[in-house]
């Protein structure tokens, strides 16, 4: 989904920690906190490429990798960014990277990338693509070298193909991309409900599930899925347009992840988003692969919890706005031992 501003760097830091109740010590809990924030020059060029239209980002070896969601000339960066303290110093973007288009997958899908994840193990990258809906252009996951070399396709479900009778909403399906926290799959999640499974989110509370699915490498298809359900919108749409959706999630260990929640409500202007992070457990969640439709299955969905707004930090930004956010990942780990 495209609503681009200025790319916006904020870097979070992350504590661990146990919370204690009458009975039991819970499961570790994650608590975040903004440190700082980055903004790029808009003017900024590399390899004669706009840097811009960032939707994705990931950081593996001291390196950080950038997906650009252009059709056109879709491509990703490599940069590197020094800290100084908790404190972003510079951020320096030093190669563009091509996307080879030659291949015959890219014949078959349009290209239309969303999240990146570099695998230095493998030497290869992922990304997701949704595709094109209204023009029957199914969403993919795919494998390109670092070079920006197709090397493979995991094969979807047939509930996410673009004329299949659950229907995927266009412009909205293939989005967030996590690699397994055992290295063996990925997961990667829809922004929107499949129109089978649910209406878009409303002011008033919606039964809106998306779909999170694990592809396994070796196989390269879809083994488990489980049902997410999306917060409401939370601004009156003036302009009668408003989103909410998933842009993002990272598993930070086994069944447990942070999803990236991104709202829109037109006429706002630069206040139109909301931006939210939540902390997801799916240890009670149900495999829904084989489910075809969730508004008339019974299911057991992943349980959620708030854990940052970035409403909290909107004084401590440069332009006091919540931008648009698509991307997240982890970082280095800070001078005082914390996550990143």
């Amino acid at each position: 989904m495209m609503m681009k501003k200025l790319p916006i760097l904020a870097i979070l830091g992350l504590l661990f920690c146990s919370c204690a109740t009458t009975r039991k010590i819970e499961d570790d809990r994650i608590k975040i906190k903004f440190l700082d924030e980055y903004v790029i020059d808009k003017d900024l060029t590399l390899d004669d490429t706009k840097v811009g239209g960032l939707s994705g980002i990931d950081y593996k070896n001291d390196k950080y990798y950038f997906i650009v969601d252009t059709p056109s000339d879709a491509r990703f960066y490599e940069a590197e960014i020094d800290l100084s303290g908790n404190k972003i110093d510079t951020v320096n973007f030093k190669k563009t990277v091509i996307i080879e288009r030659s291949a015959e997958f890219f014949k078959e899908h349009t290209l239309d990338p969303e999240a990146i994840r570099f695998s230095p193990e493998e030497n290869q990258v992922y990304i997701s693509s949704e595709g094109s809906i209204n023009n029957e252009k199914d969403p993919s996951v795919f494998i390109l070298d670092e070079n920006g070399n197709f090397k493979d396709a995991f094969k979807i479900p047939q509930h996410f193909t673009a004329t299949g009778e659950q229907k995927p909403r266009h412009n909205g399906v293939f989005e967030g991309l996590t690699e397994a926290s055992d290295k063996k799959g990925i997961w990667v999640a829809t922004e929107l409900p499949l129109e089978k499974d649910g209406p878009k989110p409303k002011l008033f509370p919606t039964k809106s599930f998306i779909r999170i699915t694990y592809f396994d490498k070796e196989s390269m298809e879809a083994t488990n899925q489980f049902a997410y359900r999306l917060d409401g919108i939370s601004k009156i749409p003036w302009n009668y347009f408003a989103i909410n959706g998933v842009t993002e999630l990272l598993e930070y260990k086994p069944g447990n992840f942070l999803v990236l929640e991104r709202a829109y409500s037109a006429g706002h202007g630069s206040h139109s988003n909301t931006v939210k992070i939540f902390d997801v457990d799916t240890k009670r969640a149900t495999n829904i692969l084989e489910k075809e439709s969730l508004k008339e299955a019974s299911f057991s969905p992943a349980r959620k919890r708030l854990v940052f707004d970035f409403k909290s930090v909107k004084d401590q930004l440069t332009d006091k706005i919540i931008d648009n956010i698509e991307g997240m990942c982890f970082g280095p780990k800070l001078e005082n031992g914390k996550q990143s």
